[in-house]
């Protein structure tokens, strides 16, 4: 058997580290395609590098978020591999374009992290995460939640709840960070000392709205830590004392840098649940989250672009007592592997 994986940014080579170990285990092939959403060295080689990934057998390398334009040549490696499955991960527009070049080829999807909803349709993944489950042949979810929003739904894949793999990635290489990583050390932080920072989704990055952001985090009384996406960066201002921009880390050293934070503040849905498994205590900085479990259950607070909100969460934010595990126990990837090999059609 043969898939072939389309990835384009952080969280997806995060979750293409176990994956692809789980997919050798089985005896499955596969072939990688890195679109170039993310291309940056930070936000992505040093993950193929720090994850053991295999090099990916296509690179597109178009510097671009733009789906029409990743598709002709993600056509062109399901003309060249004939896979008997295009996995694909998350909400971004590599997930999309690889979903829909899949369907044009005749080869059947697997989407990874299927049935997510935020409600919010000016999100560009949320458009994407429903337009992908509505082909995909497989949907593999992280818990009964999107499972049975997707009964709801009526889509006509096949539907298997397997987990988080991205929990695989964390649970595992989360104290193997802490254990290798300096960044603590080259930042001169203490565990617990500080306030981590990501803002990167496009609606944030408007000047009105980073404006507000900034002004937020600049009346937090810690330590900030802001590795800024490139984008981001080029937006922001001079930073309020107390924010330090540094460049965008590593896998090992952003684990070892989120996992020791007091708070994380963020509009990236990976790092909501990082933080999570990390037990640290998350501000989103967006009106609606597709990890919706994390503030039911207290963990995450919603503030949008509020500066006076965000403040007041990050002086309140504390992890409750007895959290359920959620989204997975770290076993998601064998679970995908094994559905992927029990059937090439929807049940």
């Amino acid at each position: 058997m043969k898939v072939l994986s389309v990835v384009g940014n952080r969280p997806q080579f995060i979750k293409s580290g176990p994956l692809a170990a789980a997919l050798r285990e089985a005896g499955i092939d596969e072939v990688t395609l890195h679109t170039g959403q993310h291309w940056d060295r930070e936000l992505s080689e040093v993950f193929f590098e720090e994850l053991g990934l295999p090099a990916p057998a296509y690179r597109l390398d178009l510097h671009t978020s733009d789906a029409e334009r990743m598709r002709p040549g993600i056509a062109a490696a399901l003309e060249a591999e004939r896979p008997d499955w295009a996995l694909v991960f998350g909400g971004t527009n590599s997930t999309l374009a690889g979903a829909e070049a899949a369907l044009d080829a005749g080869v059947p999807v697997a989407h990874v992290e299927a049935g997510l909803r935020s409600g919010d349709w000016s999100m560009p993944e949320e458009r994407n995460r429903v337009a992908v489950d509505r082909v995909a042949a497989l949907l593999l979810c992280p818990d009964e939640r999107s499972a049975e929003l997707l009964r709801a739904e009526g889509v006509p894949g096949r539907i298997d709840v397997v987990g988080d793999v991205m929990a695989d990635a964390c649970l595992r290489l989360g104290p193997i960070a802490r254990q290798r990583s300096t960044v603590l050390e080259r930042l001169e932080l203490v565990p617990a000392g500080y306030v981590v920072a990501t803002i990167h989704r496009e609606a944030n990055v408007r000047p009105d709205r980073l404006a507000r952001l900034e002004d937020g985090l600049g009346r937090i009384p810690e330590p900030v830590v802001f590795p800024a996406h490139p984008r981001t960066r080029s937006l922001l201002g001079e930073p309020p004392p107390n924010v330090r921009l540094v460049e965008p880390l590593g896998y090992l050293d952003m684990a070892a840098l989120c996992s020791q934070a007091r708070v994380i503040v963020t509009d990236s849905g990976g790092l909501q649940k990082e933080a999570y498994w990390y037990g640290v205590p998350c501000v989103t900085a967006r009106p609606s989250t597709e990890w919706v479990d994390t503030v039911e259950l207290g963990a995450n607070v919603l503030v949008d672009d509020d500066p006076d909100a965000l403040v007041a969460a990050v002086a309140a934010a504390r992890m409750p007592d007895g959290l359920p595990q959620l989204y997975g126990d770290g076993n998601a990837s064998p679970r995908v592997a094994a559905a992927l090999r029990a059937s090439l059609a929807p049940a």
